[in-house]
């Protein structure tokens, strides 16, 4: 026996078929992701040096720190200077286009800054920028 009134449940073909909604959000979460610009970091924050003509680089693949002490880092991880230049190589492959950007403390002796220019000579880069502060 079938009641009618206020509390019956709709049939159920009149159920809202989500499948269509949810392949548009997950293709947009999709383009989100590979557009999205991540922030390169080195590792340490360095006082960098004033420089009266700074200028803005668009593409940096490599970012490099060079600390107070003589310590080297890139992408987050302390790196020997015997294998700066293989790090220099493999991430100048990732992104060709890119260059190096040097964050050399102004405590930082300039040893070390030659032997990183040095090794990414060696690598092949042709665009090495020392980041200042303007």
């Amino acid at each position: 026996m079938r009641r009618s009134g206020r509390f019956s449940r709709p049939d159920d073909d009149s159920d809202i078929n989500l499948t269509p909604m949810l392949d548009v959000v997950f293709i947009m979460l999709i383009f989100f992701i590979v557009t999205a610009t991540f922030i390169k970091q080195a590792g340490i924050d360095v006082y960098r040096p004033d420089a009266l003509t700074a200028e803005k680089k668009p593409t940096v693949s490599v970012l490099l720190a060079i600390g107070p002490t003589g310590e080297i880092w890139i992408d987050k991880k302390r790196v020997d200077i015997t294998a700066v230049r293989a790090v220099i190589e493999r991430m100048h492959a990732e992104n060709p286009k890119g260059t190096l950007v040097i964050q050399a403390d102004r405590a930082a002796k300039s040893e070390k800054l030659m032997a990183v220019l040095s090794a990414a000579r060696g690598a092949g880069l042709k665009e090495v920028a020392i980041a200042t502060e303007q």
